[in-house]
């Protein structure tokens, strides 16, 4: 079935006047209404400038307001998907002045106003034409929110307490004193000018869908204004509405601490469903290699939002954030071991720095499938190496985003079956890798300095530190006669030239030549930049690179070929030991003390 999308420019007046079929909705889904003074008094000073000058009773014109985006639900609302903040502006500031009117001297024009305003608030009885203050054509449903009680009260009284902090409240009583600022005592011929404005010139451009879809992407589409509606916020509200009226401030508390600790641990709510989304996938045996838009995959098939309904999806969402807590922040998880264990922790720090986010997933579920398990430290730590040599290898050999999508998405499958999946990925020649890992791309070089200085070090390394250029970037050719600039260029770039190091100690060391920076880096807490230090006799030159090259290459294969044999004989791990001629180039960097 085709949208259908309707577009149709109308006054305030006609745009309020038709919420007495259907009434206006702010739903669940929305966030509180959040304009400040300063947007209050700039919409009303507009429009009074504009009523006063070029508007108004006796003048043409238009004054446009912006756009609306809705509608029409089940019930025959028009739900606000866009504009919620604009139309309850303007239902305060017409319920303001219909107060001043209501209580100034009863002159023709006055009541004449009054009945022009009343049907854009209001429905009256049919019988009798009298106003039901009580029928209001405008609600907000807004999960949470005193603020939808307090929205009522004045919309049906015309009177706010002074003493509330909410925007409603404040809002109202400062349109009345900038009315009653302008009027003067009563209403005079400018303030009927401005009403006359407001209702009949000032412009709004309704865009009515037929569904909610249509006018959430609308809104995404239009909306440069703050922050869009997220899939999550009507997720909130589904749930919300689904629990029954006990269950429902439980939940709120709730939802508000994972939103405040998923802030803090750098996350957010809809991420978390957005790796959860992988759990359910992997446990319904999706391995499909496209990802589903996240409304789109919550919703169903059948759009009733079932997998939302779920009686352990907080505490299953919850068990996500501890690990980015882990991960982000390393926080420690209150009854788990796991945490503190460093080659986890290493492990976890070098997959953070693979080139997409592709990792998380299968450790997300590993996590969640078997964090309560006998063995769980000992097989965790396994699988998190195993997953560190597939991706490594084939983004060294194929350095393109997508090279291992559809072998993750077999992996998570595979996980839910087993704490020892098998690993189906693309099969790689581990003798190519070695020319790979000297000359890396430069997205996998951050894994691979991690991957190194994690085989000299216990400690995770410092926050915040860069990839440091041993011979620098910027170079005096007089200190390479005879050899090419390019030649010169592309050494510069291979791994052996490049240590990590604190982001404060590498900008004092800047771009000096090897000797003036020994000293910087005597003082990092990187073992293996400080251990640069140690040589005393030599500079570093181009030979110098290429030898290390060479080292850290054999290493980092060692490092992947010992992974990959745990991984494969779990019980009985077999350690094999590097080659004499291994073994005789560490012991040649021992002695230089390059390692």
């Amino acid at each position: 079935m085709p949208t259908v999308i309707s577009v149709n420019k109308q006054s305030v007046s006609e745009l309020l006047n038709s919420g007495r079929a259907k009434p206006f909705v702010i739903p669940e889904y929305q966030r509180p209404y959040a304009w400040t003074q300063e947007q209050i008094e700039t919409l009303f000073e507009d429009i009074w400038e504009f009523a006063t000058t070029k508007g108004g009773t006796k003048r043409k014109g238009s004054y446009f307001l912006g756009s609306i985006v809705s509608f029409e639900n089940e019930a025959g609302e028009q739900e606000i998907i866009d504009g919620q903040q604009r139309i309850t502006s303007l239902f305060l500031l017409l319920r303001a002045i219909y107060t001043k009117l209501e209580k100034s001297s009863a002159t023709d024009a006055n009541q004449n106003f009054m009945r022009k305003i009343e049907p854009a608030i209001w429905r009256t009885d049919n019988m009798t034409g009298k106003v039901d203050f009580s029928d209001i054509l405008l609600v907000s449903r807004v999960v949470d929110n005193e603020g939808n009680n307090v929205l009522r009260d004045i919309l049906q009284t015309g009177a706010a307490n002074p003493e509330l902090e909410d925007n409603y409240s404040k809002n109202y009583i400062l349109f009345q004193k900038l009315y009653d600022s302008r009027c003067m005592g009563d209403p005079g011929v400018a303030s009927y000018d401005f009403i006359y404005a407001l209702l009949n010139q000032a412009i709004l451009l309704p865009i009515s869908a037929d569904n909610q879809d249509t006018a959430l992407t609308i809104f995404s589409t239009l909306n440069d204004r703050g922050l869009p509606l997220s899939d999550s916020d009507i997720f909130k509200a589904k749930i919300y509405n689904h629990l029954g009226e006990a269950g429902k401030p439980a939940f709120i508390d709730e939802w508000k601490s994972l939103e405040k600790e998923a802030s803090e641990a750098g996350e957010s709510i809809q991420q978390l469903f957005y790796y959860y989304m992988f759990y359910l996938r992997a446990k319904e045996g999706d391995v499909s290699s496209s990802t589903p838009g996240l409304r789109k995959y919550y919703a169903g098939t059948d759009n009733q939002f079932s997998r939302l309904y779920a009686s352990s999806l907080m505490a299953d969402l919850k068990t996500v954030l501890n690990l980015w807590r882990v991960i982000n922040t390393n926080q420690d998880i209150v009854g788990e071991t796991w945490d503190n264990n460093p080659q986890i922790r290493k492990a976890l720090d070098i997959l953070t720095s693979y080139p997409n986010e592709f990792w998380k997933y299968p450790v997300i579920i590993y996590y969640l499938v078997y964090r309560e398990d006998t063995g769980f430290e000992e097989r965790f730590l396994l699988f998190l190496r195993k997953l560190i040599v597939e991706l490594a290898s084939k983004f060294l050999l194929f350095p393109t985003i997508n090279v291992v999508k559809s072998d993750i998405m077999k992996l998570n499958a595979r996980i839910v079956e087993s704490p020892h999946p098998e690993f189906t990925f693309r099969p790689v020649d581990m003798d190519a890798l070695p020319p790979k890992i000297k000359i890396p791309h430069r997205n996998i070089v951050r894994m691979l300095l991690k991957m190194y200085a994690y085989g000299h070090q216990e400690k995770l390394l410092p926050d915040n530190w860069q990839i440091e250029h041993i011979l620098p970037q910027h170079w005096q050719s007089s200190f390479f006669p005879g050899i090419e600039d390019s030649v010169i260029d592309e050494e510069i770039e291979h791994i052996g030239n490049k240590t990590p190091f604190e982001r404060k100690l590498n900008i004092i060391a800047s771009n000096g030549y090897f000797r003036k920076k020994q000293s910087e880096y005597r003082k990092s807490a990187i073992e293996v930049t400080r251990s640069l230090a140690l040589n005393a006799e030599d500079d570093w030159r181009l030979e110098n690179i290429g030898l290390r090259d060479d080292m850290m290459a054999t290493e980092l294969m060692a490092v992947m070929q010992d992974w990959n044999r745990a991984y494969s004989t779990p019980v009985k791990r077999q350690v094999q030991m590097p080659s004499p001629e291994e073994l005789a180039m560490i012991e040649k960097f021992k002695q230089n003390g390059w390692v």
